[in-house]
C-alpha cells in the first residue's frame, strides 16, 4: 500500500501536504479509499468555509457506506477540486493526486507537525 514519505496523515485517514506557507491540500489516503470501495459521490464544502479541526466539512459515499472528511487542522478553505466532484472515482484511481479534495489555509502552519508522519501513518494501519 502506498504511504508517500513527504505527506502527513491524520488517525481518520486523510492526508496532507504543504502546497504554499499556510497551505495544505487534503485528501483521503489510499488505505481509506481501498475500505471504503467505490465512490460514488462527494460533498465538499463552499470555498471561505471556516472549518475546525477535527470537525467534518465534507464526505464521500461509496458502494458500501458514507463516511465524513474530518479538517485535519482548522483554516479557511480557499479551494475544492471540483474534478471529484463530477467524477468522484477520480479518488479511487488517484487518492494522492488528482483525486484531492480540498485545500485549506491554516491558522497555525506548525500544526501540521503534530500530525502523523508516513512511519506513524503505516504503523497506524498495520503496514510496518
Amino acid at each position: 500500500m502506498v504511504v508517500p514519505e513527504e505527506l502527513r496523515y491524520t488517525e481518520q485517514h486523510e492526508w496532507i501536504a504543504l502546497v504554499g506557507d499556510d497551505t495544505v491540500r487534503v485528501g483521503i489516503t489510499e488505505y481509506a479509499q481501498r475500505q471504503l470501495g467505490d465512490i460514488v459521490f462527494v460533498q465538499l464544502p463552499e470555498v471561505g468555509r471556516q472549518v475546525t479541526e477535527g470537525n467534518s466539512l465534507g464526505e464521500v459515499e461509496s458502494t458500501k457506506s458514507v463516511s465524513d472528511i474530518y479538517a485535519p487542522l482548522a483554516g479557511e478553505v480557499v479551494a475544492i477540486n471540483d474534478a471529484v466532484v463530477t467524477a468522484p472515482e477520480t479518488i479511487n484511481e488517484a487518492p494522492y493526486g488528482d483525486g484531492w479534495l480540498v485545500e485549506l489555509r491554516i491558522s497555525d502552519p506548525a500544526q501540521v507537525d503534530g500530525l502523523l508522519d508516513a512511519a506513524g501513518y503505516r504503523e497506524k494501519i498495520g503496514e510496518v
